[in-house]
């Protein structure tokens, strides 16, 4: 006793009182199961030492026959015991395996210097590096203090940096590969934070590759998507200040907001003052797409410019009149030569009527066309 707790030991200081904070409940309740059965206890506790260090003891005890003494015994022991032992034993066979059989994963460990105390993992390969190559190594002379990689264009944090006690996650393209990286603290063996750091790092270079395929595919699809749009809606000027759109097939709703979008940008743009939706070659449109149909026109109407629908179809006619909607204000024309025409006349008519009374405010300019 003496040996391992020196002077304390005849202090009057309590076995509880040396006990670590930890350990003291279970102390206390072994203790009293001692006086209340009598039976013999066996337990582990943290003692500080003379040098105010905790020590590892194995502490027994038990009353004499007749029940008047305590008799016990502090002995050292392994720091780790059997179940303990059995523990470090199946994570190292799982560390070993996934070492062994994961193809795209590399295992570094460093410690509180810097110094590299294990490298391993079969992805070590892919990048140049035999296994275990970097044991020994110091990291923060082998990159210094500068980022070792760049991840689209971002620094990622020097190697001393990583000493903070935080979790991180990035990638980096390094020495031909591109790498999913983690990172996160160690523990020292007194259990307290600072005992280095360890680098888990994956080999994502495929799916990196096939992700850069999509993102291209998908580009390829939008500008394709973009050119259908186009067609889809070709807005041509056929005057000066004049913008016409063929519509052909079925228009739908998602169409007709494509074509809202398109129409209304380009008479803003041509600062146009007619804008003709030709819809001689629509079938049939559904009762949301007359709607809209209304809405567009008033909103190109919103715009200083004059919306005309043409070509209209007696089906089509129907579903807009069954709708119930205001249609008085909707300028309608049999077809796109007389939408056209119409346009024409309306820019060319004189504001005022002229003095001599020679010409009306519905004469037509001669070498114009007219009506047919």
């Amino acid at each position: 006793m003496r040996e391992i707790l020196g002077p304390l030991s005849e202090g009057g200081t309590t076995l509880t009182e040396l006990a670590h904070p930890e350990d003291r409940a279970a102390l206390l309740d072994a203790w009293a199961k001692l006086e209340q059965t009598g039976e013999p206890i066996s337990l582990r506790l943290r003692v500080r030492d003379a040098r105010g260090a905790y020590r590892s003891l194995s502490c027994n005890a038990k009353r004499s026959p007749d029940r008047s003494a305590v008799f016990g015994s502090l002995r050292p022991t392994s720091e780790i015991d059997d179940k303990e032992l059995t523990t470090l034993r199946n994570k190292a066979r799982i560390l070993d395996s996934m070492v062994e059989h994961v193809d795209n994963m590399a295992f570094w460990a460093l410690d509180s210097e810097g110094t590299c105390f294990y490298h391993d993992g079969k992805a070590l390969g892919t990048a140049g590096f035999k296994r275990g190559q970097l044991v020994g190594v110091n990291w923060f002379e082998l990159y210094g203090n500068q980022a070792d990689a760049a991840v689209d264009d971002a620094p990622v944090d020097s190697v001393r940096e990583w000493f903070d006690g935080k979790v991180r996650r990035f990638r980096s393209d390094m020495l031909g590969v591109y790498w999913d990286n983690w990172i996160t603290p160690l523990r020292g063996e007194d259990g307290e934070p600072g005992g280095g750091l360890l680098g888990l790092s994956f080999d994502i270079s495929e799916s990196r590759s096939r992700e850069k395929e999509l993102r291209a595919q998908l580009q390829q699809i939008e500008a394709q998507q973009k050119v259908i749009r186009d067609l889809s809606t070709p807005i041509i000027e056929v005057w000066d200040g004049v913008l016409t759109l063929p519509m052909v097939g079925t228009v739908d709703s998602m169409r007709t907001a494509d074509v809202m979008d398109s129409l209304l940008s380009k008479v803003v743009e041509k600062q146009a003052r007619f804008a003709i939706l030709d819809l001689t070659g629509v079938e049939v449109v559904d009762t949301k797409v007359a709607s809209h149909l209304i809405e567009l026109v008033t909103a190109i109407r919103l715009l200083g410019a004059d919306g005309i629908v043409a070509g209209i179809k007696p089906n089509v006619a129907q579903t807009m009149v069954a709708l119930g909607l205001d249609l008085s204000q909707l300028n309608t024309q049999r077809n796109l030569r007389a939408a056209l025409q119409h346009a024409i006349r309306s820019m060319t008519r004189p504001e005022s009527p002229p003095r001599n009374g020679a010409a009306t405010a519905g004469a037509v300019t001669p070498g114009l066309p007219t009506p047919g």
